[in-house]
């Protein structure tokens, strides 16, 4: 990430995705108010007890002196996540949650890639898999919560990295909210999270369902969404903005850039371009779940 932060230094943000619990979920959130912790976990407590979960660990949050603060959770299973979901979000300007699942648990915060690595310990991590990014805070914005990756909220476990626009954005934003999907900032690659993870909803497996965004999602861009089990990208019919990759000694890497895989891999790997049009693949242990 370091490599990539002149497409902007001030906000990063990072995705692991550790061995999976078998019991609960990991939730990461971010206050706004450093001062109003304690009576901000306190209703986000109630809230979630109202619908049959609890705190399974006592929460950890960061402790810098900054007036937001980011803090991790452990709680068990909700009786519905996304009623649970979208009570939740009704103290979103106080406590947003920035993710939910099993293994998955987000970061992101303000500054470049080595200082939120720090401050949030991203290094002392163990995981299987990840996203990262980095870029000008999106929204015009430069807000703690702005950046990517997002949750394709309210299903656990799905992260999603994005470079591009979508122009339709506003007409697909209005039918997934129709549906009773909910958003909590003005960004596309948001909207994208939850648009795959809908239609995998409805039936599609990842591929058809990445198959289907090239044909329908109007733009130029290029994503990568991942959950458990591994990471689908998806280039749009242009094939406009860049991808490449790097598959050696059982390792993978997929970055927008070439620079920041020499980084990763000094030694001269070989790399892949993506540099066709409607181009979509699954990287892992096989399809991401539906």
């Amino acid at each position: 990430m370091d490599a990539q932060a002149h497409r902007g230094s001030d906000s990063t943000g990072f995705a692991v995705y550790a061995q999976p619990r078998e019991v609960g979920y990991v939730v990461r959130a971010m206050g706004f108010e450093r001062a109003k912790l304690g009576k901000d976990l306190e209703d986000f407590l109630f809230i979630l007890r109202e619908h049959g979960g609890d705190f399974l660990e006592n929460p950890t949050w960061d402790a810098s002196g900054d007036k937001h603060y980011s803090v991790r959770m452990v709680i068990s299973d909700p009786t519905d996540m996304a009623r649970w979901i979208h009570d939740a979000d009704t103290i979103c300007s106080r406590l947003e949650v920035q993710s939910v699942g099993r293994s998955l648990e987000i970061i992101k915060d303000m500054g470049g890639a080595v200082q939120v690595a720090e401050k949030h310990n991203v290094r002392g991590m163990i995981g299987t898999h990840g996203l990262g990014h980095a870029r000008l805070a999106t929204e015009s914005a430069v807000r703690p919560n702005a950046s990517h990756p997002f949750w394709a909220r309210p299903f656990p476990d799905v992260a999603i990295v994005h470079n591009g626009q979508i122009t339709d954005y506003t007409n697909w934003r209005s039918r997934l909210e129709r549906q009773g999907y909910r958003f909590l900032t003005q960004n596309d690659s948001e909207l994208i999270a939850v648009w795959v993870s809908h239609e995998m909803s409805q039936g599609l497996s990842l591929q058809e369902a990445l198959d289907l965004s090239i044909k329908q999602i109007d733009g130029v861009f290029t994503y990568m969404i991942a959950d458990m089990n591994g990471i689908g990208f998806a280039k749009d019919r242009f094939a406009i903005k860049p991808l490449a990759t790097v598959q050696e000694a059982g390792t993978f890497c997929a970055a927008t850039e070439e620079q920041a895989l020499r980084r990763v891999y000094p030694g001269g790997a070989k790399i892949i371009n993506y540099d066709g049009p409607a181009k979509t693949g699954i990287w892992g242990r096989g399809a991401l779940a539906a």
